[in-house]
């Protein structure tokens, strides 16, 4: 965010349920729901019919508009398409929570059956939002919910990416790189964020218990992106035999890249998570970048409008949906794209492939 993680400065500080995921091996929502498959949120044929007959409407009331955030839009536009749901609004705040609420009050105008949408700041969102609901509207979100909001009650459900998954695949990744033997930087979200922590924690999980001849040898935690080069050279500088580096997210990693690059360091491998063009194109070309573990974002959409759409004819829906993931190498890019975000991937990344 990132096509995701823009946005995490403003979640920092909300109050997760994450301690019992590491152990188990299984993402937790939010508020500590257990997932549920996205792929088993289904509609009948005569559900589908009703939907169709009911002549509903849906806006996207979008926090922004990222590469991330498109994909998730497309899913939705398309099942919403093919449901016969006609989309009256689509709106971007920016990243800004006043925008947002402002941009509920303007949809509201259009009189929609559903608004599908991403909280700017969840801990404040339910002002956001509380027009909407108390005009009926069906409210349905991805990644999280209004603080107090109450699920079958307030929305629909929450839909995400199941977390544990892609820590855990990246800590295969990670070894698969490395040839499951080495030294490893473990570079962390240090924010009380429930889809990194669990993500993160994930990864060295993986590590720790899966590979005995793998070991982290440095940590070090990222409150403020910015840092991320000043991290990462402190990290390179002191342990310069590092075989691989994982970092929490794509646009932090480009900082790692861009330090191993100055150092001339052609050896340490990075994992990391998201897909990102110029961390693709480093990938593609042999550089240090060896795997991007990424969300299916295009089904979260299919599966946050199916869910809706379905409440509207009184089918009911888990309260937090998880899609999968998938682990994009550089044999896998062009397929990974797809399958991540329903699109080619772009023309310098398809370029190098060549």
């Amino acid at each position: 965010m990132s096509m995701k993680f823009k946005s995490f400065a403003l979640f920092a500080g909300l109050v997760a349920a994450t301690s019992a995921f590491a152990a188990e091996g299984v993402t937790t929502g939010p508020h500590g729901e257990k997932p549920t498959p996205a792929a088993s949120m289904t509609l009948s044929q005569e559900q589908e019919q009703k939907i169709r007959d009911g002549k509903f409407t849906a806006a996207l009331v979008w926090h922004e508009m990222s590469e991330y955030t498109n994909a998730v839009n497309r899913g939705a536009q398309d099942e919403f398409k093919r449901l016969g749901i006609e989309v009256v609004a689509q709106t971007d705040a920016g990243f800004d929570g006043a925008r947002q609420k402002a941009d509920v009050e303007t949809v509201l105008a259009k009189k929609p059956s559903i608004i599908v949408s991403l909280p700017v700041d969840p801990a404040s969102a339910a002002s956001v939002y509380d027009p909407a609901r108390a005009a009926g509207v069906k409210l349905a979100f991805v990644d999280n919910s209004p603080a107090g909001y109450e699920h079958g009650k307030d929305y629909v459900t929450i839909v995400s990416d199941d977390l544990f998954q892609m820590g855990n695949k990246a800590g295969i990744a990670m070894a698969e790189a490395l040839g499951k033997k080495g030294k490893v930087g473990y570079i962390f979200h240090d924010a009380d964020f429930y889809v990194t922590n669990q993500r993160d924690g994930a990864f060295k999980a993986t590590i720790g218990k899966d590979y005995p001849d793998m070991k982290i040898v440095v940590e070090a935690g990222m409150a403020d992106p910015a840092r991320a080069e000043e991290i990462a050279q402190a990290m390179v500088t002191q342990n310069p035999d590092l075989d691989g580096i994982y970092v929490t997210w794509a646009e932090p990693a480009l900082s790692v890249l861009s330090t191993l690059r100055n150092a001339g360091n052609t050896h340490t491998k990075i994992v990391t998570l998201d897909l990102n063009e110029p961390a693709a194109l480093d990938m593609v070309k042999g550089g240090n970048i060896a795997a991007l573990v990424a969300d299916e974002a295009y089904d979260i959409g299919v599966t946050v409008a199916r869910a809706a759409a379905g409440s509207l004819v009184g089918k009911a829906a888990e309260p937090f949906l998880v899609v999968d993931s998938l682990a994009v190498t550089k044999e896998t890019v062009a397929e990974g794209w797809k399958k991540s975000l329903h699109k080619d991937m772009p023309e310098s990344i398809a370029e190098a492939t060549k």
